[in-house]
């Protein structure tokens, strides 16, 4: 189901609870830290809801139960399945999460019906200004670069397409894999190109080279590697540079433009454990936190922090345009991956 579809079936609720002034969660004044961390304790755990990388998962909640003595119990599923599960509880008047951590579009489609409580922190200020939205609901923990990747073995270095304009060649066809739910990069690369000039470049190269879709992000690039998709046009940026690492038939390189998603934290209107949950959101996005993801090969949205690759030009998903033309979007991606089915069938059919 659509993140439209979705919203269709949710029941707007009020935030509850103490407030400041400007409506956002906050200890205000010196001694800010130690009141969070003092509240938190004694609540003494918090109910976390993410699609957060799983591997990677423990690493991030593990330095903060040893801090700080609170418990996170985390609940993990693909994106669209958390935001679904946030609309339902909610329509059932449940109130069972804390915080949320997920791609900035699905978290834009839970502030629209007010499941979300404003917070402000003082580390907002050290956030990267094109990540950070102006209603406080939400803030920017890292970025998932997309970026394409290929195997290693198939394509030669110095083979790779300079351009986008470059994969119409015919010497990829039937060689190209996308992910089969990437809306979101398919929507922001066509608005970079101009929608028009976009939409007829993914036509024409669904026409002659054809797209193999994959569901999942870790299935692609794990195709990758196997060789069954030569060359991914975006996978997350930190996939086949790990793989690479460990000595994988993988690498990944730069095709402008570099679309980025943000990946938020937000705290739950009604939270249950809404100072634990405020104590969570503000340690993933200290700097030691941030030091750690960027550890873990991710792209941090703090400014203190070096990034991977800080040459890299971002161009940023806008989470309102996603929500807004999320139908539209979603609806133009699977008739150009449709083309692309039949693409390559055809080539199926006639090879010897």
């Amino acid at each position: 189901m659509g993140i439209r579809g979705l919203l269709a079936c949710a029941w707007i609720l009020a935030a509850g609870g103490a407030l400041a002034q400007d409506g956002s969660l906050s200890h205000e004044g010196a001694g800010r830290t130690e009141n969070v961390v003092a509240a938190a304790k004694k609540e003494g755990r918090l109910m976390l809801y993410t699609a957060f990388r799983p591997q990677d998962l423990a690493a991030l909640i593990e330095p903060f139960e040893k801090a700080y003595g609170v418990k996170v119990t985390a609940w993990r599923s693909g994106k669209s399945n958390v935001l679904q599960r946030v609309l339902k509880e909610a329509r059932g008047q449940r109130y069972e999460v804390d915080a949320i951590l997920i791609p900035s579009p699905e978290m834009e489609a839970l502030r629209r019906e007010k499941l979300l409580q404003p917070v402000n922190s003082p580390a907002r200020k050290d956030l990267l200004p094109e990540a950070v939205p102006a209603h406080g609901a939400w803030a920017p923990v890292l970025l998932n670069v997309l970026v394409p990747a290929y195997n290693t073995r198939a394509i030669r270095k110095e083979d790779l397409p300079r351009t986008y304009q470059d994969l119409l060649a015919p010497k990829w066809k039937g060689k190209l894999g996308v992910e089969a739910q990437l809306v979101e990069w398919y929507m922001t690369t066509i608005r970079s190109m101009g929608d028009s000039q976009g939409s007829r470049f993914f036509a024409e190269l669904s026409a002659k080279n054809g797209l193999s879709a994959r569901q999942g992000m870790s299935l692609l690039n794990n195709l990758v590697i196997s060789g069954e998709v030569p060359l991914a046009l975006a996978v997350y940026r930190d996939l086949p540079e790990k793989a690479k690492r460990k000595g994988a038939d993988i690498d990944w390189f730069v095709l402008e433009p570099t679309v980025a998603e943000a990946f938020v934290v937000a705290l739950a209107a009604r939270a249950p454990h809404r100072n634990a949950a405020l104590l969570f959101h503000d340690y993933l996005l200290s700097e030691a936190t941030q030091k750690l993801l960027r550890s873990l090969d991710f792209y941090p949205a703090n400014v203190k922090v070096q990034p991977p690759q800080a040459h890299m030009r971002l161009l940023m998903v806008d989470p309102v345009a996603a929500v807004d033309n999320a139908e539209r979007a979603t609806r133009a991606y699977e008739e150009m991956l449709g083309q692309s089915r039949q693409v390559n069938r055809d080539d199926t059919e006639t090879r010897p």
